[in-house]
């Protein structure tokens, strides 16, 4: 062989020896991040506890009731692992549930809707599991609140919580997820502290009333920012703010929330952001079985990034005072469950296109508003109605008992009030009658239902039908009532906006 073929071969050889190198340095970058991947997935998984899929009722809507996701989201103060240092509470005692909302994802992936439900409001809890295997009765008027409660274990039963919000909004719950004081303290430390705003100073009697003197000062009037102990303070203070009512305190975890995702969206989800948050967020968090490993849980919340923060809405379900509780106000409920269930925002825009399809995938494009469906026929089926005249307006009780016999209602009796003075029709519905009420609120404009104790449908009418007494059925859905639409607050709301009511 020629010097110069030696040379060559010299040449092939440290070539191939660079090459085998390289190809062996790759490899090994490969099996470090295919090994740091799994040890994250790993971590992650064991991080998650789910609660058992077989308290969830079978008498459950139907899957395809939405185009967009529903998803529960549980405020627990359970006083369990390590919890009870910041809930003040015993461990010993039970779980319970200080806040809920809806969260309705819809299928353009660019807006969404939270609506939030007060603890103290009037619902009918279906039958739970109790830990022993057996089921509950349906109880009538029960706080929602006592839904978690519901076996009185310290965990709490958010499946029981997951079957009243079907079964009061009609809408399939997709997933379930419950988290604790702990993780909601950690995940406000991991993005280093979230914007808030005090219309007050407040103080730590505002905290606890039952001290007997104010304490310290915990919060300064104004914006600033919170996090861990703080934070978890500002979400549960109530009673030194306004009125002291839940309602309230809802407008400012509204508010606290929505400052939340700001942050995180301004952050940005790249992956050095994304491990700590997600570490923190399943360190203290209970999902349902189908958010149960880290690969579901954290392509759930990618498929969130695209929402624009203009395009995400807090509500609190329709309501009023019932004395010290708060009841639901139909028809404006089901107004506002029918369109998220046609995957129609506030305004009445059909944002029901899967992946942003149908408006260029650009957040600030318009979609097209939702067509109106034609109204459909009220029938009574023959349930019994009863009429009264709640005004000094003679024969109007006669003159709605005619339009709901057209529309074949049996109507058992009519008579004058208690008293004249009702500005509002109210329909009040006994056990098992609500269906038969909401037909009869289509043939009342305005009418408002309210639940009863006593059986049957009973119709109270007020002045507004003396004042407009024609019996056209609505169309079906109707839309979002205005007022639930003018006060939604928006993520990137100004966070010193509405903070308190009365």
């Amino acid at each position: 062989m020629t010097t110069s073929h030696r040379a060559a071969a010299r040449g092939r050889r440290r070539k191939r020896g660079r090459v085998r190198l390289t190809l062996g340095i790759v490899l090994s970058l490969l099996v470090l991040v295919t090994a740091g991947a799994g040890w994250v997935y790993f971590r992650l998984s064991g991080n998650i506890d789910t609660f058992e899929a077989d308290g969830v009722s079978g008498d459950r809507p139907d899957a395809d009731t939405s185009k967009g996701e529903n998803v529960l989201v549980i405020g627990s103060d359970a006083r369990t692992d390590g919890n009870s240092g910041l809930g003040g509470g015993d461990k010993s005692d039970i779980g319970r549930s200080d806040t809920a909302f809806l969260l309705h994802v819809y299928a353009d992936h660019r807006h969404a809707v939270a609506v939030s439900i007060p603890r103290d409001t009037l619902v009918e809890l279906p039958p739970c599991k109790l830990p022993d295997g057996s089921w509950t009765k349906t109880r009538p008027d029960t706080m929602f609140n006592a839904a978690y409660s519901v076996g009185e274990t310290a965990k709490g039963n958010p499946a029981c919580t997951q079957n009243t919000v079907e079964h009061l909004t009609g809408l399939r719950v997709d997933h379930t997820v419950v988290v604790d004081f702990k993780g909601f303290a950690e995940l406000t430390e991991v993005v280093g502290g979230v914007k808030v705003c005090l219309p007050q100073t407040i103080y730590q009697r505002d905290l606890n009333p039952n001290r007997t003197t104010k304490g310290k000062r915990l919060f300064a009037k104004g914006e600033q920012e919170v996090s861990g102990r703080q934070a978890l303070d500002y979400v549960r203070i109530r009673h030194g703010i306004g009125d002291g009512s839940d309602i309230g305190r809802i407008k400012r975890q509204q508010a606290f929330v929505a400052s939340l995702l700001k942050k995180v969206k301004s952050d940005g989800l790249t992956p050095t952001k994304l491990l700590p948050l997600a570490d923190a967020a399943t360190n203290s968090m209970t999902v349902d079985p189908g958010l149960g490993s880290a690969d579901k849980l954290i392509s759930f919340a990618m498929s969130l990034k695209n929402i624009d923060l203009s395009n995400t809405k807090f509500v609190t379900i329709p309501w009023r005072y019932e004395g010290s509780r708060v009841a639901v106000v139909e028809p404006d409920a089901d107004a506002l469950w029918a369109a998220l269930k046609d995957d129609r925002t506030l305004d009445g825009a059909d944002a029901g296109a899967k992946n942003g399809k149908g408006n260029k995938g650009d957040k600030d494009s318009k979609a097209e508003p939702a067509p109106t469906k034609p109204a459909s026929p009220v029938s009574g089926d023959g349930a019994a109605v009863t009429v009264q005249n709640g005004t000094t307006v003679t024969g109007l009780a006669a003159r709605a008992a005619e339009t709901l016999a057209e529309h074949d209602f049996q109507v058992t009796g009519t008579a004058t009030a208690a008293t004249q003075d009702h500005a509002t029709t109210v329909i009040a519905y006994g056990p098992g009658e609500k269906r038969h009420a909401k037909s009869v609120a289509r043939l009342f404009s305005g009418a408002e239902l309210e639940s009863a104790t006593a059986p049957g449908v009973t119709i109270t009418l007020g002045r507004s039908y003396a004042d407009a007494p024609s019996a056209t059925p609505s169309a079906d859905p109707d839309p979002v009532p205005s007022k639930v639409a003018e006060g939604a607050r928006s993520a990137d709301d100004n966070p010193c906006s509405d903070l308190s009511y009365g």
